[in-house]
């Protein structure tokens, strides 16, 4: 892609597209070139923004000319059939996560990209923040060898959150298995650098008024040794972001007074009305694009390379080495230097 410029159409003004925006527009090797969805609202808040046309249908987009390529942020169900269509009109796709509801729908979508020689790159990007980033380099140092645990934990009100109807029907891709686990084992692959070998897992869909699954456990092994205990609950009773000073996954600071009242919101106001607030293109007009975000004090202050959209992750690792612990010339020093040199602050 050197010297080239990616010309990208978007598909699903959605919050997902809201997040990811201010980075889009910053990096000068990616122009905004056009946007399919089906609120006028947003269609209009769109072209106000960006100056170009903004379409009804995917295919519309797709048949306007002039991109190279798509990001697909449209609900869940929908992301094979619109990746295959855009594969088929010669357009790399990048799709949010998950890639597809099934094994056989990724597959098509894999084989039409394929057939049609583009790219084909699913989103889940947590890998790449710069936290885990400077884990896995230290890790690939071999200074602390080869890692055998990892542990990821991860507590949010994720399920009491405003949702579309669908976002609650699991068949439809609704619930956290779909939406968080993609970033959880993002993280831990990128960390553990081998193929996984066995995956056990439970899940629990505790509130009939919310039926899709709100909670998971699972246990991964990898190839070569090591393991995996990933754990995430979106019932609202805790945040783990009250282990991490109550800074958020996007840096910005968090009022502990604020949490668990996503449960009482959703009793006092209709909750299509909520989710319409969080929409882009929302009255009285689209949020401005900020910069991309920056870590405050407390966290590494790189620069995030995509904001998040979902659950921060507390992270754990253990090495085979004895080093690993905290003291003068153990890991715990390892990892204050790394620290310090990406400019975290104490």
């Amino acid at each position: 892609m050197s010297g080239r410029v990616l010309r990208l159409g978007v598909v699903g003004l959605s919050r997902g597209f809201d997040l990811t925006r201010p980075t889009l527009v910053a990096d000068p090797r990616v122009v905004v070139a056009g946007a399919a969805d089906p609120r006028a609202e947003a269609r209009a808040a769109f072209e106000s923004e960006f100056g170009v046309a903004a379409f009804d249908t995917a295919d519309a987009l797709y048949r306007s000319g002039g991109l190279n390529a798509v990001y697909i942020a449209t609900p869940h169900e929908s992301h094979a059939e619109l990746a295959i269509a855009a594969a088929r009109q010669g357009l790399a796709v990048l799709v949010e996560k998950p890639m597809a509801l099934s094994v056989a729908d990724c597959r098509a979508m894999t084989q039409a990209a394929e057939a049609a020689g583009v790219a084909l790159v699913v989103g889940p990007s947590h890998g790449f923040d710069p936290p885990v980033a400077a884990a896995a380099d230290l890790i690939a140092s071999g200074e602390l060898g080869r890692p055998r645990m990892v542990t990821l934990t991860t507590f949010t009100d994720f399920l009491y959150r405003p949702r579309r109807p669908a976002e609650l029907e699991t068949a439809q891709g609704g619930g956290v298995v779909f939406s968080q686990a993609a970033h959880q084992v993002d993280v831990v692959r990128r960390l553990m650098d081998a193929p996984v070998r066995s995956v056990r897992a439970t899940v629990g869909a505790w509130d009939p008024a919310r039926p899709t699954e709100g909670a998971y456990q699972a246990f991964l092994t990898f190839e070569g040794g090591g393991s995996a205990a990933l754990t995430y609950s979106g019932y609202g009773r805790y945040d783990t972001d009250a282990l991490m000073g109550w800074v958020g996954e996007t840096g910005v600071a968090k009022d502990p007074a604020a949490y668990a009242v996503a449960r009482r919101r959703l009793q006092s106001v209709p909750e299509e009305e909520l989710k319409a607030a969080r929409a882009y293109g929302t009255a009285p007009g689209a949020r401005p694009a900020r910069g991309p975000r920056t870590f405050r004090p407390g966290h590494c202050r790189l620069r995030a390379r995509r904001p998040a959209a979902h659950g921060h992750r507390r992270r754990g690792l253990r090495s085979d080495r004895a080093s690993h612990r905290r003291g003068p010339g153990g890991a715990g020093d390892a990892a204050r230097r790394d620290r310090r040199a990406l400019g975290r602050r104490r």
